[in-house]
């Protein structure tokens, strides 16, 4: 049977990127993401859910985005599912499932009108090199008074 392991998650930065160096040199970002769920439920109320997101990013990637991205900030990312497995200081095994983000677009501007576009990947903490694209698509625009980024803007 095949496999495919694939996430695109939508919301807004729920802290400022942490970035941390590992061995060899190599950068990881942990990130957090709370994406929202608008619904209305039987009896017609609207409601509204949260769900809050760990991501951690490689390489250049973990590198873009802690330099350009901070709390609040909106963000489109494109990554898979990895669950990690431990046992803590009490002997109690334990897990956590993440996004590890091979690609993401920036929604929006730091001042908050317009969109951008995105960074590409880095390799995956297994030592898996990224096989996402890596090419940048236009960000959703917010209405009629979007304005294209120039290219010579773009930070990569």
């Amino acid at each position: 049977m095949a496999n495919y392991n694939k996430v695109f998650l939508m919301g807004n930065l729920t802290r400022d990127v942490e970035l941390k160096s590992i061995a060899g040199n190599q950068s990881v970002a942990e990130i957090g993401l709370a994406v929202n769920r608008r619904y209305r439920t039987k009896e017609g109320e609207d409601r509204e859910e949260t769900t809050f997101v760990d991501c951690e990013a490689w390489g250049r990637t973990a590198e873009v985005m802690k330099q350009y991205l901070s709390k609040g900030r909106p963000v489109f990312v494109e990554g898979r599912l990895k669950l990690d497995q431990w046992t803590d200081k009490d002997g109690q095994k334990r897990s956590k499932m993440r996004v590890v983000i091979e690609n993401f677009q920036f929604l929006g501007s730091p001042t908050g009108g317009g969109g951008g576009s995105g960074g590409g990947g880095g390799g995956g903490s297994d030592g898996a090199s990224n096989h996402g694209s890596g090419n940048s698509r236009s960000a959703p625009s917010g209405g009629e008074d979007h304005v294209p980024t120039p290219e010579e803007d773009i930070p990569f």
